[in-house]
């Protein structure tokens, strides 16, 4: 087996991640540091990811974070910021994030030790939907709901079309619900910025078939069996 889909399988990252991980030389099998991808992993090699032995994860498990603002998704932050896995040091499998959430956003996140599942969640192939609940300066009006919706221009590519509708006008703000399928970087952020208004507050309220819901800020729970239920399909 591929040493980036063994890691998947263990529940460290999905295949791209892993890659990454590999190449930034985290990786050592059998104590030899690895940074090249083709590596082969047979029964009995031992395989470290951080200096951590990893194996295979027989029992998958899922959770619903509500991530509040203040907090990066990764597994350290080397500016001491606090982290989303801090909440989960004692929990009973090493859990990973599906996809990220920026320092200055909240809301709906993912994790699970469920690799093959991360992989399919995050990849542009299955268009995974999106939706954020965005708070922007300044009263949007319909030609930008429009120009929203057709796409903008970002690092010299179009944004693919995307759901958009006002919820709420207020004096000097508007409110705005907002579902895309890339997972370009702040792009909700940035998509706001080429028609004119900054985000003050972003919330993702779904992920795929996931809604966030009355979970509070802060918190985290099991998915139900039925929720785990509609994940199958990104299978």
């Amino acid at each position: 087996m591929r040493l980036q889909k063994y890691m998947a399988e263990c529940g460290v990252a999905s295949r791209r991640k892993a890659e990454e991980m590999i190449a930034e030389g985290r990786v050592t099998v059998n104590g030899v540091k690895i940074t090249e991808m083709g590596t082969q992993v047979e029964d009995g090699d031992e395989v470290r990811v951080d200096g951590q032995v990893i194996r295979p994860e027989t029992e998958k498990r899922y959770v619903m974070y509500h991530k509040p603002a203040g907090e990066v998704t990764t597994v350290s932050d080397p500016e001491g910021r606090r982290c989303v896995l801090d909440h989960f040091r004692d929990y009973p499998v090493r859990l990973y994030p599906v996809g990220r959430l920026d320092y200055d956003s909240e809301g709906l996140l993912l994790l699970t030790n469920d690799g093959t599942l991360t992989e399919r969640m995050l990849h542009p192939s299955h268009q995974v939907d999106k939706t954020y609940l965005a708070r922007v300066t300044g009263s949007v009006t319909m030609d930008e709901v429009r120009q929203l919706r057709s796409g903008v221009m970002l690092d010299d590519h179009k944004t693919a079309p995307a759901k958009v509708r006002v919820i709420k006008l207020e004096a000097e703000a508007a409110v705005v619900l907002v579902t895309i399928h890339e997972g370009r970087n702040r792009q909700v952020r940035r998509m706001f910025e080429e028609t004119g208004h900054q985000v003050t507050q972003l919330r993702r309220v779904r992920f795929g078939p996931l809604d966030l819901g009355d979970l509070p800020r802060g918190k985290w729970r099991e998915l139900t069996a039925e929720e785990v239920r509609s994940l199958a399909a990104y299978y």
